[in-house]
């Protein structure tokens, strides 16, 4: 189940990527699919481990085309282990909305972007969160949980003040809303509510059959429930000015 939506934020074989907080690994084996030199990190060692072993069973299985590369290291998200302009894409699928020091984060994510590259951010939707932390204080208040709820404009304004240049937005996963809404109403920790199972059951049906009917109704369901906000961005290139400027500062100093 992607977030990210690959016809909106287009990746070409032999980009570098950086899946930040990959988690489970969803988004980094698809670009790896696609021909991409995927790094994914998190600070979950053990799910590390498990994106490993699944970069090493698709390149056994053959569905990584020559030269797709993956790599899954241990990392800190405000401290990442990489040079300046390292990567051509950078990935960070709801995880902002656990970390304290979100700008610090985007100021990493805008520092190992390569100039002209692009970034996806996706954050539980201000609507549907809201409610979540209204039906449950155990859904938020856990070690490692939501520490905050973004409003589109707020996340958008971080963004430009990193110096990302955003180009574009959707929501997504609107089936997935009343699945959480349901989790938190009858208990975060109770899978064996009837609700629950009867709703978990529907998704796993939708996600494995990607039936026409339930299609329609997400897409058309996602502007006014969708679960997760999208955001896409740029990375300038420094401007011309700047770069004779530059250019010119340092002929003075010899």
């Amino acid at each position: 189940m992607l977030t990210v939506d690959f016809s909106r934020f287009p990746l070409a074989p032999g980009d570098r990527v950086l899946d930040l907080g990959c988690g489970a690994g969803r988004h980094a084996f698809e670009c790896y699919r696609r021909g991409a030199q995927v790094v994914a990190l998190d600070q979950n060692g053990e799910e590390i481990r498990e994106v490993a072993k699944w970069f090493a069973a698709m390149k056994e299985a053959g569905e990584a085309p020559a030269g797709a590369t993956a790599t899954a290291m241990e990392g800190d998200a405000l401290n990442l282990p990489f040079p300046d302009a390292s990567f051509d894409v950078v990935i960070i699928s709801e995880v902002m909305e656990h970390i304290p020091d979100d700008k610090g984060v985007l100021a990493e994510m805008v520092r190992v972007l390569k100039p002209g590259g692009r970034i996806a951010v996706t954050v539980p939707r201000y609507g549907p969160e809201k409610i979540c932390w209204a039906l449950s204080d155990a859904y938020h208040e856990v070690e490692g949980g939501h520490i905050r709820i973004y409003k589109a404009d707020e996340l958008l304004g971080k963004m430009r003040e990193a110096g990302l240049r955003p180009y574009g937005t959707h929501h997504a996963h609107a089936l997935h809303s009343p699945y959480w809404w349901l989790k938190c109403a009858f208990g975060v920790d109770n899978d064996k509510a009837l609700p629950v199972r009867a709703y978990h059951k529907l998704l796993v049906w939708d996600i494995m059959k990607k039936p026409l009917a339930t299609r329609i109704a997400e897409q058309a369901l996602n502007p006014l429930v969708g679960k997760s906000f999208v955001a896409y961005a740029t990375k300038p290139h420094l401007p011309a000015t700047s770069v004779t400027s530059d250019v010119s500062v340092a002929a003075d100093a010899k």
